[in-house]
């Protein structure tokens, strides 16, 4: 603690990120990034991208990207917001949405509503922006409990699928939720980092929309927020890039609060790599097949080690080992070369989070489970 820090700051409990190494060279299944490159015509729109323009600030209305994004994902360019990257898009949800004033009520400060067991940023932005929230535990089972959104409060998000558990909700189950939080003019935010990787993968010339999306249902439903990001699917981690679609007066809500904080956030860079990744969605849409066909096979050969192996909608899988802590099992892991991820608390401390790599980086983290569990060689 700094006697400089604000008493905002020296509150604050930031977001740990996964382990980047430098040090050594490791299989990285920690941090969900595509195991599989861009297609050659992305790479070529950020290099041309990169001449004399770069000496003058970005488009700050993103208007490139959001055509390409409006026309995959077949919504108006009004309807998408395109942030530095799903992270800073959610950041600014937060900040315009939820906590004192939500639903246009002045008179106090109700409560954000999202699951216990889910994306760990969503309680550093509560603290960021003060907003005081309450956290619904998952059922035993591990998935959303639904009903329990049915009630008064300061708004909904959570990710579907959800993270780090993998599993996922259909689309006509959220609806309800959305429907209820109307009421109060209250927003829900459907977090759909990984929804391009459920049931047999996007749907065809829908950019990378996967089967449960709620992007058709955002006409309907204008309380409701769709928050997407680049870094899974579309193999753009490192670019930083996402976006989201929702109803004009939810992105004009976010135009407000990035032009009060920064209103060139994206890149010429990330906005001509954003378009050229929209305008080849099928070879995106192939990649992610590629990742639902290795978590598929993978699955059944951990199950088979005795591992516990929750259904994965996602592109990584949720698992633990009765006879192993999670923390025993990371550290195996990591000394033989293979980061996952692992959080010491709660009911999920002896999972692992396990990201799906190519073919040939599974077969070693599997060769390696069996040798910590005593069933390799």
């Amino acid at each position: 603690m700094s006697s400089y820090w604000n008493s905002r700051v020296r509150k604050l409990d930031p977001y740990t990120p996964g382990e980047q190494p430098r040090d050594r060279k490791f299989i990285k299944l920690n941090t969900n990034e595509n195991p599989y490159p861009p297609p050659p015509g992305v790479i070529e729109a950020i290099r041309e991208a990169a001449g004399e323009g770069l000496r003058l600030y970005p488009d700050p209305s993103c208007l490139l990207p959001r055509l390409a994004i409006a026309e995959q994902y077949g919504v108006r360019p009004g309807q998408v917001f395109v942030g530095n990257g799903s992270d800073e898009v959610l950041a600014f949800a937060f900040a315009a949405f939820f906590g004192k004033g939500a639903g246009g009520d002045d008179n106090g400060v109700p409560l954000l509503l999202f699951p216990d067991i889910s994306y760990s940023f969503y309680p550093v932005y509560a603290g960021l922006w003060d907003i005081p929230f309450k956290t619904i535990p998952l059922t035993e089972n591990f998935t959303i409990d639904l009903s329990s959104y049915h009630v008064n409060s300061g708004g909904v998000i959570f990710p579907n699928p959800n993270a780090p558990t993998g599993i996922a909700l259909k689309a006509e189950e959220i609806l309800p939720v959305a429907e209820y939080q109307a009421r109060d003019n209250r927003v829900i935010i459907v977090d759909e980092a990984y929804g391009a990787f459920a049931g047999s993968g996007p749907l065809p010339g829908k950019g990378l929309l996967g089967a449960e999306s709620l992007v058709p249902y955002t006409d309907r439903h204008p309380n409701m927020l769709t928050v997407h990001t680049l870094s899974k699917t579309a193999s753009l981690a490192g670019l930083r890039a996402g976006f989201a679609i929702g109803n004009k007066t939810l992105i004009e809500g976010l135009c407000r609060v990035r032009d009060s904080f920064n209103s060139y956030p994206v890149d010429r860079l990330a906005q001509a790599g954003i378009a050229a990744a929209m305008a080849d969605a099928a070879h995106y849409a192939e990649t992610a097949r590629k990742v639902i066909a290795t978590r598929e096979r993978v699955i059944p050969l951990l199950r088979e080690e005795g591992f516990r192996t929750l259904p994965s909608a996602a592109n990584f899988i949720f698992i633990r080992h009765p006879e192993k802590t999670g923390a025993a099992l990371f550290a195996a892991l990591r000394e033989r070369g293979i980061l996952v991820r692992h959080w010491d608390r709660g009911r999920i401390a002896d999972f692992l989070r396990v990201s799906i790599g190519t073919d040939a980086e599974m077969d070693e983290f599997l060769s390696a489970a069996r040798q910590i569990t005593g069933r390799g060689k």
